[in-house]
């Protein structure tokens, strides 16, 4: 619901400030779009079940609206007109005094005497009923943006129509959001009972919430750890990295830059690499006030070595920063998976803790398909960070078709590397289910996600949303009721800091509880495609999800 609102209001928004005009707000435009439309509306129907013939709606615009006929009895911000005959808030107007204006009944209209009227109005208007307000003008049946005499606000031709046409097209995205919805409404279905199973695991385990938290500290000490070993390391630059001689001019020495465009390519747009500058990291030029003298030409410009280089010593090291890492997140994963799992298929949810047995189960059994899935990740990163080392040194020798190649193929091996780490953590989900080794594990987890991908999408979808609207939540919880404490506490404190530190504080909670929230939905849809597809899972299965697994259990029996 909230996102077909985002959907209709987007494209309202665009299309309001496609015809804002100079001077009105957003909201008085946007008033004046909704008054207009829904006259049209309701004249249309009403002519449609009458039958009878409308009249023109036509209007000269060099008559300033005097030869206007229509049959509008609204202002443009939706008041009621008042007859001419019978109003008393402008005497001077009414059928006698211009029988030639049709000032019928309560009709928009511009009466005019050339003769005797020094001015008159711009458009149309007519009589209200407001005390303060006691003329407004009009707006012509049908016309939902009339044109701005005084200009707009947004004063470019091209960027009105493009606003115009991005509002449809907005609008368009929410029809075909809507028939979507329609046309998986029994898969959105499952994917809400799912997220409320998660927050029932939740509720019933909050000792969960430490796994996170602990993977955090113990992160956290081991970046600290590598980061101390790895600077010796870095640090250790050999004295012939850079050459040791002198050089005559600064192009020689730090080399030149081609002058083309990024989009331009051959050897003329690559420049040249300098003696200093030819591998990455890259040290820099100095001029030495001893310049060297060789037949007869003063050579001042030497190379300086960088402050840090990479050699096979910090590849080793980095690669080994890689896999601890990945480790430390997969063995989060099925933790959390494990715990959902027991959790899931015991018959008393929540009078007893997971949280333990998960830990004692993953550690015993488990730790080497963890190790192995981890390896895997940490080799397909190992090798995406090569490319940008390759990247760097390709641009050190100003070869820019290569360091577009390298660009490409960081950006590939970084998709495969998403699609690897979404296997591999179903692959631990299917290990805490079935107890099965990392490879066959996979294997079933990649199946598993080809028969029933509609649902799977469904659920990544929604909890996509849940995952958004629960950062705001905790984010912006926290942050209000931050700054009222601290208002009522210390009145006389600048709240800005203590507000940023409550928003940091809350992004962390917000991060650590939803990932947890997310990985127990996609706990739970595997728990529940295991009971659909073995059946007999009735006495166990969580409350929100019987009646998906009984009609399953139903229609195997017929």
């Amino acid at each position: 619901g909230m996102t077909v609102l985002l959907f209709f209001f987007g494209g309202a928004f665009l299309f309001v400030l496609s015809g804002q005009c100079q001077g009105s707000t957003v909201l008085e435009t946007g008033r004046q779009v909704v008054v207009a439309v829904a006259v049209t509306a309701s004249h249309k129907a009403k002519n449609a079940v009458s039958g009878k013939q409308a009249p023109s709606e036509a209007m000269n615009p060099a008559l300033n609206g005097s030869d206007y006929r229509g049959a509008q009895r609204r202002t443009r911000t939706g008041r009621i007109c008042q007859e001419w005959d019978t109003q008393e808030s402008m005497p001077g107007y009414n059928s006698t005094y211009y029988p030639s204006s049709g000032l019928m009944e309560g009709m928009c209209r511009n009466p005019y005497n050339l003769t005797t009227d020094a001015n008159n109005a711009k458009t149309i208007w007519c009589v209200t009923s407001n005390m303060n307000l006691p003329w407004e003008e009009c707006i012509p049946i049908g016309v939902i943006q009339p044109n701005c005499a005084h200009g707009y606000e947004i004063g470019g031709q091209s960027m009105r129509d493009a606003l115009f046409y991005m509002s449809f097209v907005v609008w368009a995205l929410g029809l075909i959001w809507i028939i979507v919805i329609c046309c998986f409404v029994s898969r959105i279905r499952l994917a809400i009972a799912l997220n409320k199973v998660a927050a029932v695991f939740l509720a019933s385990n909050p000792t969960i919430l430490l796994v996170p938290i602990v993977q955090g500290i113990v992160s956290t000490v081991w970046i600290l750890i590598w980061f101390f070993g790895v600077s010796f390391l870095l640090s250790q630059v050999p004295a012939n990295y850079t050459p040791q001689g002198y050089f005559a001019t600064y192009a020689e020495a730090h080399g030149t830059s081609g002058s083309c465009a990024f989009w331009e390519f051959g050897d003329k747009c690559n420049g040249t690499p300098g003696v200093c500058t030819d591998k990455w990291p890259t040290g820099f030029v100095w001029k030495d006030s001893n310049c060297l003298i060789e037949d007869g030409v003063a050579k001042c410009y030497r190379c300086a070595p960088p402050r840090y280089v990479l050699d096979w010593r910090f590849a080793v090291s980095f690669f080994v920063f890689l896999w601890n890492n990945a480790f430390n997140v997969a063995l989060g994963q099925i933790l959390i998976a494990m715990a959902v799992s027991i959790w899931f298929f015991s018959k008393e949810k929540g009078s007893v803790s997971t949280v333990g047995k998960a830990v004692k189960t993953v550690f015993r059994y488990h730790v080497g398909s963890v190790a192995f899935g981890s390896f895997i990740v940490a080799v397909i990163q190992f090798i995406r960070y090569l490319m940008k080392y390759l990247e760097k040194q390709a641009s050190a020798q100003k070869n820019r078709v290569m360091v577009l190649v390298f660009k490409v193929v960081g950006c590939i091996i970084w998709c495969f590397e998403k699609c690897v780490k979404f296997l591999n953590k179903n692959a631990y989900i299917q290990i805490a289910l079935n107890g099965t080794p990392f490879c066959t594990s996979a294997k079933k987890a990649f199946f598993l996600v080809l028969r029933n991908m509609l649902r799977f999408a469904s659920v990544v979808a929604l909890s996509a949303a849940v995952n958004v609207i629960g950062f705001i939540s905790i984010m912006v919880g926290t942050t209000v009721i931050g700054y009222f404490l601290v208002r009522a506490m210390h009145d006389d404190v600048n709240p800005v800091i203590p507000c940023v530190s409550y928003l940091v504080m809350s992004y962390i909670v917000a991060k650590l509880f939803m990932n947890v929230f997310g990985l127990a939905v996609d706990t739970s849809l595997q728990c529940f495609l295991a009971c659909e597809e073995m059946g007999g899972c009735v006495d166990f299965i969580p409350g929100v999800l019987a009646k998906w697994v009984k009609v399953h259990v139903e229609k195997d029996s017929e």
